[in-house]
């Protein structure tokens, strides 16, 4: 599989983990003190740690970190607004589109090079 492929596929896992520990806490754990939360976002947060490490250092083989990072916001967008949404109830906003918009943008900044 191709270095790129295999760097996208393992963060967007690594955000799916990421997403749950800096928000699921918000609905699942409002009850308990901020420090319980903490202690099983850092939890969550580490598996997506597992996967993020991993994901840049296959990608940084075949992209530069500023594309690195600029893949990661587009996925962190991709798997935050279904989960805002779908999880959290929260409701789908233009705004979300609008965010899209500049992060294509900001793609085609990180990437022209390759583009022609």
């Amino acid at each position: 599989m191709h270095p790129l492929l295999i760097s996208i596929l393992l963060l967007l896992c690594s955000n799916v983990f990421m997403t749950f520990a800096w928000y699921a806490h918000l609905k699942e754990l409002n009850n308990k003190p901020w420090i319980i939360a903490a202690l099983i976002s850092w939890g969550i947060a580490l598996l997506e740690y597992m996967l993020q490490v991993p994901a840049n250092r296959v990608g940084y083989t075949v992209l530069n970190v500023g594309q690195l990072k600029i893949i990661q916001e587009v996925i962190t967008l991709s798997v935050f607004v279904p989960f805002s949404v779908m999880y959290l109830k929260e409701p789908l906003k233009l705004d979300y589109l609008w965010a899209g918009m500049c992060l294509v943008g900001a793609v085609y900044f990180m990437f022209r090079s390759k583009f022609v």
